[in-house]
C-alpha cells in the first residue's frame, strides 16, 4: 500500500479507529511527533489517513494535544481535506444528545495553545472569517440527512481550554451569546489546517446538554465517552459517506488561502 492519502480523519474521544486494512506510518515533523502513528487505508476509491487526536491510549488531554505536529504530519502525507469527528455539548435545549452538528462558525476561548505555524521569519495572515470548508460542510450535512441523522447544518462551536468542563455561569453566558455547541479540541486544529491550505470540516456529535442547560450534577467524562462509543459505528458510516462525497479537485477558498503570500518555509508536499 502507498504511504500517501488525500483525505485525513482526525478522530476524537471514543473514535480511535476507522480503517480496517491499514499501513501504519510513523511521521516526524518540525513540531515533534504527532499524537500517534498515522494509519493509511482505502475508503471506497479514496486513500484516507487516520490519526487519533488524543492518541490511541487517550494520553493527550485537550490542552496538550500536539496540534501543529498532527496537521503537519497529515499534509506531509498528501492530505488536503480533513474531517474532524468530535464529541460536544449542546448549548441549545432544542438540540439534544444524538444530534449531529456541522458548524459554520467558531469562537476561541482557549489560552496558551500554540495556534500558528507563522510565528517567526515573516508575517503571514490567513483569512478565517469562515473557519470551515464550505464544500466539506455541504457534503457532511447531505450525508447526515441522507442517513436519517438529526443534522444541524450550521451553528457556532465555542472551544474552551479544558480539561475541565464549563461552570453553569460560563455555559449560560455561551448560550446568551447565541452559540450552539461547546467542545475542547476544535481550535487550534481548524486554523492550523487553514494555515496549511487544507480543507477542514467539523463533524460534531452532541453527547449531552452543557451545564447551563442541564440540571443535576452536570456532564462527566465517563458519560461523554459512553455516549460516543454507543454511536461510533454510526459515526464511522457517516465519515465513510462524507469521504466518498468529497471532490478530488478542490475549488474552495481553503485551497487558495496562501496565494500571493511569502511564506517563511516550504510547506510539505
Amino acid at each position: 500500500m502507498v504511504n500517501r492519502a488525500d483525505v485525513g480523519v482526525i478522530g476524537g474521544s471514543g473514535f480511535y479507529s476507522l480503517l480496517d486494512d491499514v499501513t501504519e506510518v510513523t511521521v516526524s515533523t518540525p513540531y515533534g511527533p504527532p499524537s500517534d502513528v498515522v494509519s493509511i487505508g482505502r475508503v471506497g476509491s479514496r486513500e484516507v489517513a487516520f490519526l487519533p487526536r488524543h492518541g490511541r491510549d487517550h494520553r493527550f488531554p485537550p490542552h496538550r494535544i500536539p496540534y501543529r505536529a498532527n496537521l503537519w504530519a497529515l499534509r506531509s502525507l498528501g492530505v488536503r481535506q480533513v474531517l474532524a469527528p468530535s464529541a460536544v455539548g449542546s448549548l441549545r435545549p432544542e438540540i439534544g444528545p444524538g444530534a449531529l452538528v456541522v458548524p459554520d462558525q467558531l469562537v476561541d476561548r482557549t489560552s496558551g495553545r500554540a495556534q500558528t505555524y507563522y510565528d517567526a521569519g515573516g508575517v503571514v495572515h490567513v483569512a478565517f472569517a469562515d473557519p470551515y470548508c464550505p464544500v466539506g460542510r455541504a457534503a457532511a450535512v447531505a450525508a447526515g440527512r441522507a442517513a436519517d441523522w438529526e443534522t444541524v447544518g450550521g451553528g457556532t462551536l465555542v472551544v474552551i481550554e479544558g480539561p475541565r468542563f464549563s461552570t453553569r455561569a460560563e455555559s449560560r453566558w455561551f448560550t446568551a451569546n447565541g452559540w450552539t455547541i461547546v467542545g475542547m479540541t476544535g481550535f487550534p486544529e481548524s486554523v492550523l489546517a487553514r494555515e496549511l491550505a487544507m480543507c477542514y470540516t467539523s463533524l460534531s456529535l452532541v453527547t449531552d446538554h452543557d451545564a447551563g442547560i442541564e440540571t443535576g450534577e452536570g456532564v462527566t467524562h465517563e458519560e461523554v465517552l459512553a455516549f460516543f462509543a454507543a454511536n461510533v459505528t454510526r459515526m464511522r458510516a457517516l465519515v465513510t459517506d462524507v469521504v466518498g462525497a468529497l471532490p478530488r479537485d478542490r475549488a474552495c477558498h481553503c485551497a487558495k488561502t496562501l496565494d500571493g503570500q511569502q511564506l517563511p518555509f516550504d510547506l510539505p508536499r
